[in-house]
């Protein structure tokens, strides 16, 4: 079964500004709405190029899952014109644009949205909300910080995080949604409902066609004090051809520029009576849009605004790069300096145009007196903890030197010494008898002790390890 939108927009200045910058569309298979904001900055000419370009996808053809990557490119296109509107005239250069459309193929809505407006459902007498809010307080209320009653009347309710804006981050929220018959759908800026409950707005959707309903959604707003321009889109989901027929409509400040009007140059809300500001100029002549969403600097400024992020850039590496040179100069290894051993402060590393190391203390140790072993480690540098390491382990080696060479020297064998030769005159002794000599049972006899072997570092050196001295 194929469904089909009956519709309604309108949009209101509101009592306090004096031009509109918001903007909406209502077509067959679209329905549209751009809050535009920026104060001098043109909020306006946001919002209108924004609906200009997005409204060309009102046109049968898109549907399921294609109305999702109809709508990304959509928005897409609807940034880099506002990038390229900033170009043009520089003056604009910090204008944004909310952006909340429902693309509608007979069975389904595909969602975009971006910024604080909202997308209402009211199904089986509910309202839903089905976009997310932007917003500094919504992220207070997703944290569980604060409770949605409290964010009703936050004073910083108004505070944006994400817009429309011809940077390359505006990525809007995309989503499928199912849709049936008796669904009535609500599109509006946030004059709506930063003044109007969610209770109020389900009253008025519950009952009248979507033209009473939109005039009524409004005027709530407006005697509720809402000092913003209230925009609102109403269409009912039916299996009829609708009764307001097929023709789009376009409100707000996309229809006044289409048909010539630019409105004032500036945007600046002048004081009125009961609304708390004063003559004259300073606090009462800034905009309250223009505070709506994070100020960014121009653009003029972005060759500036490069230069500071490459200087912290830098700050950081040379920083780095000093602390690890710090750190390298605080530190020690034993190594060769030409013949002999040498004590060098830093470490072992070759970094071209930067020496890390350098020679601390030369020993009258020569390294060609250490066993092959020993002279290996120092020739490829024995790395150290400290100082006081670094002579430990050259202490070392000249005590490993010392032994290699007592090893190496033979010791002289002392001489036998020959008794004077003596004459003995023979004696003649009378022959005598022995007894049997009995051989006594074997006993057994204990071999001598081996002589235990050396053990490095105990002031010996083992056999073998003074291999290699020369």
């Amino acid at each position: 079964m194929t469904l089909s939108l009956d519709y309604a927009a309108l949009s209101d200045v509101g009592r306090v500004r004096r031009n509109n910058e918001d903007s909406a569309y209502a077509g067959p298979h679209l329905l549209l709405l751009a809050d535009g904001m920026g104060g001098a900055a043109a909020g306006e000419v946001a919002s209108a190029a924004a609906v200009q370009v997005i409204r060309r996808l009102d046109k049968p053809g898109i549907t399921g899952e294609e109305m999702i990557e109809a709508l990304a490119g959509a928005v897409h296109r609807a940034n880099e014109r506002l990038a390229e509107l900033v170009e043009e005239d520089p003056e604009r250069e910090g204008m944004g644009s909310t952006v909340t459309a429902l693309l509608f193929d007979g069975q389904q809505l595909g969602l975009a949205h971006l910024g604080d407006s909202r997308a209402y459902r009211m199904r089986d007498g509910l309202l839903y909300q089905l976009s997310h809010d932007h917003t500094f307080v919504q992220s207070l209320v997703d944290e569980g910080r604060i409770s949605k009653e409290e964010a009703f009347t936050h004073p910083h309710r108004n505070l944006i995080l994400r817009v429309l804006d011809g940077r390359p981050d505006s990525d809007p929220d995309l989503e499928i949604l199912d849709v049936q018959a008796g669904d009535r759908l609500l599109l509006c800026s946030d004059g709506l409902p930063d003044y109007v409950s969610d209770q109020v707005i389900a009253t008025s959707m519950a009952e009248g066609t979507p033209d009473s309903v939109v005039v009524d959604l409004i005027t709530h707003a407006l005697e509720a004090g809402s000092n913003d321009n209230v925009t609102c889109v109403v269409a009912d989901v039916i299996e009829t051809e609708p009764t307001s027929g097929v023709q789009p409509q376009l409100v707000g400040a996309a229809a006044e520029l289409a048909q010539g009007s630019t409105g004032p140059a500036t945007t600046t809300m002048r004081a009125t009576p009961g609304d708390g500001s004063s003559g004259g100029h300073g606090a009462a002549d800034i905009d309250p849009e223009e505070l709506r969403y994070a100020p960014r600097p121009p653009k003029r400024f972005l060759w500036l605004r490069r230069l500071a992020v490459l200087v912290v850039v830098l700050g950081l590496i040379g920083g780095g790069a000093w602390f690890a040179y710090s750190w390298s100069q605080k530190q020690y290894y034993v190594g060769t300096d030409g013949d002999y051993v040498a004590i060098y402060k830093g470490v072992d590393q070759a970094i071209p145009g930067l020496t890390l190391s350098s020679l601390y203390e030369k020993q009258d140790l020569q390294v060609d007196k250490l066993p092959t072993y020993s002279r290996e480690q120092v020739e490829g540098t024995i790395q150290a903890d400290d100082l006081a390491a670094a002579r430990q382990i050259v202490s070392e080696l000249q005590r490993t030197a010392q032994e290699c060479a007592a090893k190496a020297t033979p010791k002289p064998s002392p001489k036998p010494s020959t008794p004077p030769a003596t004459v003995t005159p023979p004696v003649t002794k009378p022959p005598v008898t022995k007894p049997p000599v009995t051989t006594p049972a074997s006993t057994p006899v204990s071999a001598p002790a081996s002589t235990p072997a050396s053990t490095p570092g105990n002031g010996t050196v083992n056999p073998g390890d003074c291999d290699g001295v020369r």
